[in-house]
């Protein structure tokens, strides 16, 4: 009978902080992770297509550049390349005259807008790549008939290249998504307090250690989940599309 009253006490006492935290803390640090997750997203699945196309390019100079930053990008840790943008170009844009006073000074100042660029430059490289295995999967069948029918240029990249390699890198957009979504954990390194950062300001005012980490990880599961979900829906639709005649 004192089971279920020793089981409310535990509860209470191990994770009754949340209640104390929840609007101060961990909401706002949740919304600031989906919005880093959103932006990196919103750029940067669009400069991956640029880089995927980069290298399949037949232009030798679009091509090595490609190739070149993808091996940079994707050959150095991600934590790196934060620190350096936060930490180098954030001491070198004051000692530029005129940014301090400039409208562009509030974004440079900020290392979430630094944490958007690192994800944003780390999600092109990386799906970047993807696109490349993709593009390079159309069969060469496919394109020279759409020549055939008049399709050039950009007209045959929008009509027929690019909805082909998107369906058939489509499975891989959700895995892409959770990887860039468990990315943005590094923010708060670069003080920027998402939920993890927030998590670690809630781990020292109250001085505890495992609850806190085990709530966040729960927060970032059900996140990953709703995400596979909505892709799963995403995919069935667009295969139906895709097979509509």
């Amino acid at each position: 009978m004192s089971m279920p009253i020793d089981l409310s006490t535990w509860f209470f006492g191990n994770f009754g902080w949340i209640g104390k935290y929840w609007f101060s803390n961990i909401v706002p640090g949740f919304i600031t992770t989906l919005q880093l997750l959103f932006f990196s997203l919103l750029f940067g699945y669009p400069f991956a297509i640029l880089v995927g196309f980069g290298r399949v390019s037949r232009n030798r100079f679009v091509y090595a550049v490609s190739t070149a930053f993808v091996s940079i990008i994707r050959g150095t840790p991600l934590l790196v390349q934060m620190f350096i943008y936060y930490v180098g170009l954030g001491s070198l844009f004051p000692a530029i005259p005129g940014i301090r006073h400039s409208f562009i000074w509030p974004f440079l100042r900020e290392g979430y807008y630094y944490v958007i660029f690192a994800l944003v430059v780390s999600v092109g490289a990386y799906v970047g790549e993807v696109m490349r295995g993709a593009l390079l999967s159309v069969p060469r069948g496919e394109l020279e008939a759409a020549r055939a029918f008049g399709f050039r240029g950009f007209s045959l990249v929008r009509r027929i290249w690019l909805p082909r390699a998107m369906q058939a890198m489509m499975p891989t957009f959700a895995g892409e998504t959770v990887l860039c979504l468990k990315s943005t954990a590094l923010a708060y390194l670069v003080t920027v307090q998402d939920l993890l950062g927030q998590i670690n300001i809630i781990r020292s005012r109250e001085a505890i250690t495992y609850t806190p980490l085990l709530t966040v990880a729960v927060g970032y599961l059900l996140t990953t989940l709703v995400i596979e979900a909505a892709f799963r829906r995403f995919e069935a639709s667009f295969a139906k599309t895709s097979r509509a005649p």
